[in-house]
């Protein structure tokens, strides 16, 4: 008798941390990021303010389904979204690719760096989320992609046109910070490879970028006040050094963040200008890859790789007994 096994339905689930839609679904968005903890109206307030300053709304959901539809293109299996703190949830993304009957997933995270409380808590969400959904589903999960060629390049590519605003002999003279998102400092303590594959990260594009030791620095950003340490220095506290000892031109250059949202839009378009004008500094920031194809090569150059590791089912014909 021959016996033909059905080739194995591969989809993409393309995660994101997801944003406010609106100014009305703020105060539900921060309920959800604090775990159904009761949400202080100051922080409302301010959050709220933050988000009317950049248009109201975060553009984090367009910009990942703009990115799903191109990667969909590329690698011609279908792309799933699922944010964690937003809709559509990671939860409400799995349901679907059961109901699509998708029998193995390659799971990607728009943030290349890892950290149990950052990468690490998608997974767990994605975990819960496929054992109620499914028992048959398998995924394969990117932890990390900071080293990434396309990635790189794309940053490398972008802040090489921001550099070239400046006149040639001037160039010279311009600090580039590459900055990431900041959490708390007892990460280290526990071997997190957060704050390595950061470093990493930026000496790399350093390298790619020709630049000497003294023109660059790495610092974190968008730190929580909790009350504990998080990871140093903070750009708000590094732009004020940088003031004091003459340097004039600086590139904040996000590496933690592939795309337009609060921590970019408004920390450093918003927060860090107000504090480098105030200083002297003049302040340039990359475009973000957002969408752009150097983000998508990436990406699907992930995809390809994750689709290759799997063990898949073969989908030849075979003899088999009786």
């Amino acid at each position: 008798m021959i016996n033909v096994t059905p080739p194995a339905k591969i989809a993409v689930l393309l995660l994101a941390y997801g944003g406010p839609n609106s100014l009305d679904d703020i105060p539900a968005y921060l309920d959800d990021i604090r775990g159904g903890r009761p949400t202080p109206q100051a922080l409302i307030d301010d959050i709220s303010t933050r988000y009317r300053l950049i248009g109201g709304r975060s553009p984090l959901l367009d910009i990942t389904t703009n990115v799903a539809r191109k990667l969909q293109e590329r690698v011609d299996l279908p792309v799933y979204i699922g944010m964690r703190h937003w809709r559509p949830l990671i939860s409400e993304a799995v349901t679907q690719m059961a109901a699509d009957e998708v029998d193995k997933v390659i799971a990607l995270c728009m943030a290349p760096h890892y950290s149990a409380l950052s990468i690490g808590k998608y997974r767990e969400k994605l975990d819960k989320a496929v054992d109620a959904a499914s028992k048959s589903m398998n995924v394969t999960f990117v932890d990390s992609w900071h080293l990434q060629p396309d990635y790189l390049s794309g940053l490398a590519t972008n802040i090489e046109l921001t550099l070239a605003r400046w006149p040639a002999e001037t160039r010279d003279n311009v600090l580039i910070i590459f900055t990431a998102h900041s959490l708390p400092e007892y990460i280290l303590e526990q071997g997190d490879p957060y704050d390595a594959q950061l470093r990493e990260t930026a000496a790399e594009l350093a390298q790619q970028l020709k630049l000497n030791h003294d023109q660059w620095m790495f610092c974190y950003q968008s730190a929580a006040r909790t009350g504990i340490p998080w990871l140093g220095p903070q750009i708000e506290e590094l732009v004020v050094e940088l003031a004091d000892d003459g340097h004039k031109n600086v590139i904040v250059a996000p590496i933690g963040f592939i795309a337009d949202h609060v921590e970019v839009l408004y920390d450093i378009d918003i927060g860090v200008q107000k504090i480098a004008r105030a200083h002297g500094i003049h302040v340039e920031r990359p475009p973000m890859l957002n969408d752009s194809e150097p983000l998508i090569s990436a990406l699907a150059a992930l995809v390809d790789s994750g689709v290759h590791s799997m063990v898949l089912e073969k989908t030849s014909a075979y003899i088999g007994e009786g």
